[in-house]
Formats: structure tokens, C-alpha cells, sequence
């Protein structure tokens, strides 16, 4: 899941997307303005399209939904894809991308923290390789890691490591603030948490931090000898035809653009084209469309690339039970990991909804599956200068799922 840092009220405000920490963003116009069946990657036209012809009773529902969900939140651009057992429902975009240019589904946005579920579905596929142990600790992998030789896979996948969160450091919210297209290295990521003890004994309990991803990522780039953009391209989003799902290594984003917009530093101005290279380690910092996202969505919730084994570890890896204030860490940071609701690899399990929610500098975004209903829902929001205060794309989701599953909530707030 993401958050966006605490920048100083004197000169930002930043905003906050729940149970985890934040990522991504950038500013600066584009040729996005291109029709959407015009310019997906590859040069081939987008088959992510409004859903055709007369809707049925759901999908115009859903529709309903989103519309009022958009006047009542007051989102510059909604988009929405929803597909039950894999048949869709509801493909739609409404707003703008930018003054004058309509939003399309087909507009590509940032995905910030669904690479975390992406990486971990490819964790777990080299643990069924035999390749790696989740177990096995990362010394010889991470030897510049405190405490490397008491830190295993499955801790830095789930965060039980003890790291402080690079994000929520008022030092880096200081300087990212100051300068958002700053290129940042992993290196100078991860000297932040760094600076400070362990929140406690690695797998004692459990906190958020974005510095786990960077270091499992790194460590994974050892133990394969492949590019973390080219692994999850092997072991997820290629298996899966996520075609307009790809990692940048620059802020660009494919054409077709939705543009986002944030007051985050004090005032409302674009953020489309911010640096992202903070938000995770180089080669897992993705964008995507609305119909990748809802696939995406699916295929993970549903544990399709794994094993029973694999996916009942996705969905809890040993998280359920940790957590809670202690002597070291408060509350507010060791939050508590309940059958109700606790993060597993990657993932967010939530009343049985497993769960993405990137939220960043003007962009938000969810992906949702509820298996017991075959039932996904993906939306990606961006904001005007009076949306409220954040992940909007979530209330979104939790309006269409109250009404298609009402006996099982999607209350991730």
C-alpha cells in the first residue's frame, strides 16, 4: 500500500493512505493528449476500452456509483473497470485528464505499491523453483544490512524487519518536497532508516517501510542475476498479458497520459512528470491502464501463478497476530495485524478483499478481489483543489463493492 510523506505545514501539506506508506509522481506536459485507442506501448492500438453498447443492471449501477462518487469527492478524472469471474461488468472513464482532454480507460497512470504484489507473487514462484527459501536470511545477499544474518525474505516481503520508513522521515519529506524531480538513488533511500535503531527484533513484530522493498528487490536482482523489471515480466506480468503494465526508469509515462494534479506542496499544480525513482528500488516503479489493473486484481487476489501453498502464504505469510504498541514502537507505527485485516506478501487482506491502494502526489489507485465472489475492482482517481484528503480511489471501490457485495465490506479505512 502507499502513502505520500509528511511534508512540513510550512511549506506542504501531504497526505496519508492508511495501513501502509506512500509513493510517486512527476510534472511537465507530454504528448498524452493522443486518442486512447492511438498510442498503448508496443505501437499497437489499446483494447482497454468503455464498455460497448446498452449496459446491464450491474454495470449501470456501477456506473451510478462512480458518477455521484466523483460529484460528492470532487475528482478531476475516475477510472473504472469492474469484472466478476473475469467477465467485465463495467469498463468507463469519466473527467478529465486535463482541461479540455476527456479521460479514457485507456489513459496510462502511476501503480506505485501494486509492484509490491507483484514482486511478491514472483518471490513465492522462485521459493516453488526451489531457487530460494522464504527462511533464508540475506546476509550473503545484503551484507551492508543491519542485522542481514537475522533478516529473512519473508521479513523484508512482509514487513516484520523492524526498518523505519524512509517516507514518513521528516528529513526526506523535507527534501523531496523541496525538490520533487530529484532522481534518488536506493542508496540514498535507505541511509534514512538507517540513521535510527530497529523498531524492534527482526520478526517480532510488524511496521511498514518502503526501505523492505528496496532491499528485497536488491537482494532478489542477486539471487536470480535478472533485472527486477525483466523477473516480474518473466514470473508475473507476462503470464498474465499485462501488456500495459511496464516499469519506467525515467519519469515517463506511455502515451496515452491521465494527467494528476496535487496541492501538496501548498498549491494545486501538476505532478504528472515528478521524479518516482523514491518510491521503490529501479526496475519496480510502474504505471499501467484501469483494465491491466483490474487484471492485475484477479490474477493475484485469485493466487493464479501459485500454488495452494503459495497463495495461503500471499495471503499470510505469519503477519496475523503481530503488531500492537510496545516499549519500542507505538501504535500509530507497529499497527496491528488482525484475521480482519493485515498486510501478507505484497498484499493486503482486508474482511477477505485482497488489496492494493498506491496513493501519491495526485494519483490513487485500487485494485480489489473478493474470491469468494470471483468479484474485481479496480479504479484509479486523480484530484481537484478541493478533494479531500486521501486515497479517494478507495472510497470509490468501497461504494461499488457495498453494493455488489454487501455482506462483505470493503472497509479499509
Amino acid at each position: 500500500m502507499t502513502h505520500t510523506p509528511h511534508f512540513p505545514r510550512t511549506r506542504a501539506r501531504f497526505r496519508r493512505a492508511l495501513l501502509c506508506a506512500a509513493v510517486l509522481a512527476l510534472a511537465a506536459q507530454t504528448a498524452a493528449v493522443a486518442p486512447a485507442a492511438a498510442g498503448s506501448p508496443g505501437g499497437r492500438g489499446s483494447d482497454c476500452v468503455r464498455t460497448p453498447g446498452h449496459l446491464g443492471g450491474q454495470g449501470r449501477r456501477v456506473l451510478e456509483i462512480t458518477r455521484q462518487a466523483k460529484e460528492d469527492l470532487r475528482l478531476n478524472a475516475v477510472q473504472v473497470r469492474v469484472t466478476v469471474d473475469g467477465r467485465e461488468v463495467l469498463t468507463d472513464a469519466l473527467g478529465e485528464s486535463m482541461t479540455g482532454v476527456p479521460a479514457e480507460p485507456a489513459m496510462h497512470f502511476r501503480a506505485g505499491s501494486v509492484a509490491f504484489a507483484h514482486i511478491g507473487t514472483a518471490l513465492l514462484r522462485l521459493v516453488e523453483e526451489r531457487r530460494v527459501r522464504l527462511d533464508d536470511t540475506v546476509e550473503r545477499w545484503l551484507p551492508d544490512l543491519p542485522q542481514a544474518d537475522r533478516i529473512t525474505l519473508r521479513m523484508l516481503a512482509s514487513n516484520t524487519t523492524g526498518l523505519h520508513d524512509y517516507v514518513t522521515d521528516p528529513a526526506f519529506g523535507a527534501e523531496l518536497g523541496t525538490h520533487p524531480f530529484k532522481a534518488w538513488t536506493p542508496e540514498e533511500l535507505v541511509a534514512f532508516p538507517l540513521r535510527h535503531s530497529f523498531w524492534y527484533e527482526p520478526g517480532t513484530s510488524w511496521s511498514y517501510s518502503h526501505a523492505n522493498y528496496v532491499y528485497l528487490v536488491e537482494a532478489l536482482e542477486k539471487i536470480t542475476g535478472v533485472r527486477i523489471d525483466r523477473l516480474v515480466r518473466e514470473k508475473v506480468t507476462g503470464p498474465l498479458e499485462l501488456r500495459n503494465t511496464r516499469n519506467n526508469f525515467t519519469p515517463d509515462i506511455p502515451s496515452p497520459v491521465l494527467h494528476a494534479f496535487t496541492s501538496d506542496r501548498g498549491l494545486y499544480e501538476e505532478s504528472t512528470f515528478w521524479n518516482p525513482s523514491w518510491t521503490t528500488a529501479p526496475g519496480a516503479v510502474i504505471t499501467t491502464d484501469i483494465c491491466d489493473l483490474a487484471r492485475s486484481a484477479q490474477a493475484i487476489g485469485a493466487g493464479e501463478l501459485l500454488s495452494p501453498r503459495s497463495y495461503r502464504t500471499l495471503l499470510d505469510p505469519g503477519t496475523v497476530g503481530l503488531g500492537g504498541e510496545s516499549a519500542t514502537c507505538p501504535a500509530t507505527i507497529c499497527l496491528k495485524q488482525t484475521e480482519a485485516k493485515h498486510f501478507g506478501l505484497g498484499v493486503i487482506v482486508v474482511n477477505g478483499w485482497i488489496v492494493q491502494n498506491p496513493s501519491f502526489s495526485g494519483y490513487a489507485a485500487i485494485q480489489a478481489y473478493l474470491p469468494s465472489e470471483r468479484l474485481a475492482i479496480a479504479v484509479s482517481a486523480t484530484q481537484t483543489a478541493t478533494t479531500p484528503e486521501g486515497n479517494q480511489a478507495e472510497v470509490v471501490a468501497e461504494r461499488i463493492a457495498a453494493a455488489l457485495a454487501p455482506g462483505d465490506p470493503l472497509a479499509i479505512s
